[in-house]
């Protein structure tokens, strides 16, 4: 007996030592993407690197064998496989050969997130607050006041969702404007701004826009969604120029307002033409309207590009899924013209039937930044009081994974190579 005990311990212990890695593989293998990212960035608070494993089996993740690590897989129901030195090797060598279209990311450091969102916001109203809380992984809700005390440096990656750049309130005029939540709104607002010493809230949000201009171009991260995207860069354009109808800021907007716009601040979009009736809810002709776009939710889908690993592995690393044709799904920013896209932009996912972008990228100064259109990856056409989202019945989201690639993408170095 104590012969057999000896062996069974001395087969444990040569089991672990051969068994050196854990492997998460992100292929349609995998029973829950979305908390596999919420693995892999508790790892990092660990204090322990990551490889993320480009093009390789949708993206998948190795680190080093821990106990704790497996007990952690195990307790979030995530796919792992524990491998040996040499399997983890086999891996590498294909991964970096030549010919293969692969490449290896070091996550060395958890990023600070924070969400730029009213504190009176419910976590459903907002996809990446919605899918954070359910991968687990931290965040911080800052706003207009924490933006313009200048904390916006102390995080690694900021995201804007459904929010309204131009001082507009959402132009909800025509739809809302009896409703009490907007009313509270639009209070709220008009109170910060006075608070912060202007005269208008699209003065505020400038100020705001500005803030995160400077954040992007002194290095930060930064990801939206919705109308977060255009508004963002159509506040931009409209520094100089009041585009805003009494209804909204108490005086007319400037009748050269189109003709001021000054596309050279912008971070995306190039000659976009303004929508300036109060009660329409668009704000320019950035977002293709449906009877444009000519789809149903049946047919209503956008591909992603296959990007060199190698020598592109910015938008490789955004792209990164299980699927590469992923079904659409609407927003008051739904997609991008593509024709109003600026040259030097990315365009990582589209419709390229109706001309439509979908998903893009660009670099800003030292900075990087991510715009992905509609409002809920799993909610086709989302409306105000929906239920939210359970997120349960979508482990394993493609639409939602592009939104994690984003949070780990600020804690990636390129993984240098033993020659």
């Amino acid at each position: 007996m104590r012969k057999l005990i000896v062996l069974v311990l001395f087969l444990c212990g040569w089991n672990l030592a051969t068994a050196s890695y854990i492997y998460i593989p992100m292929n349609e293998s995998q029973t829950n993407h979305l908390k596999a990212y919420g693995v892999a960035y508790w790892i990092l608070q660990q204090e322990i690197e990551v490889d993320w494993l480009l093009n390789y089996e949708g993206g998948s993740f190795m680190v080093k064998y821990y106990q704790k690590i497996e007990n952690e897989l195990i307790i979030r129901g995530v796919s792992y496989q524990v491998i040996s030195d040499a399997q983890s090797n086999q891996i590498v060598q294909q991964i970096v050969s030549p010919s293969s279209n692969q490449d290896m990311m070091r996550l060395d450091k958890a990023p600070n997130i924070a969400v730029y969102s009213p504190k009176t916001a419910q976590p459903w109203d907002d996809a990446v607050t919605l899918v954070l809380s359910y991968a687990e992984i931290p965040y911080d809700v800052i706003f207009d006041d924490e933006l313009l005390n200048n904390e916006l440096p102390k995080y690694d990656w900021l995201h804007l969702h459904h929010e309204d750049f131009t001082g507009q309130f959402g132009k909800f005029e025509s739809s809302y404007r009896n409703f009490p939540w907007y009313q509270q709104q639009k209070r709220e607002f008009n109170e910060s701004a006075r608070k912060h010493g202007f005269d208008k809230v699209s003065q505020l949000k400038l100020a705001v826009v500005k803030k995160i201009r400077d954040y992007v171009g002194s290095g930060g991260f930064l990801f939206a969604m919705c109308s977060a995207t255009d508004t963002y860069d159509i506040a931009l354009a409209a520094q100089h120029t009041d585009i805003c109808a009494a209804v909204y800021d108490g005086d007319p907007p400037s009748p050269t307002a189109q003709h001021d716009l000054e596309y050279q601040h912008t971070f995306a979009f190039d000659d976009f033409v303004l929508e300036m009736n109060p009660y329409k809810y668009e704000y320019s002709n950035i977002d293709m309207q449906p009877e444009e776009r000519g789809i149903t939710e049946k047919n209503d889908f956008f591909t992603l590009f296959e990007f060199s690993a190698k020598w592109d592995p910015i938008p490789t690393m955004l792209t990164q899924n299980h699927q590469k044709i992923i079904k659409s799904f609407m927003g008051q920013t739904t997609a991008f013209r593509k024709s109003l896209v600026k040259s030097d932009v990315v365009i990582m996912g589209e419709n390229k039937a109706i001309g439509e972008a979908k998903y893009i990228h660009g670099i800003f100064g030292k900075g990087f930044w991510t715009f992905y259109g509609g409002h809920d990856p799993e909610d086709y056409q989302h409306i105000v009081g929906e239920q939210p989202t359970d997120l349960n019945l979508h482990p394993n989201s493609p639409g939602y994974r592009l939104i994690l690639n984003n949070i780990l993408f600020p804690a990636a170095k390129k993984k240098k190579q033993k020659t």
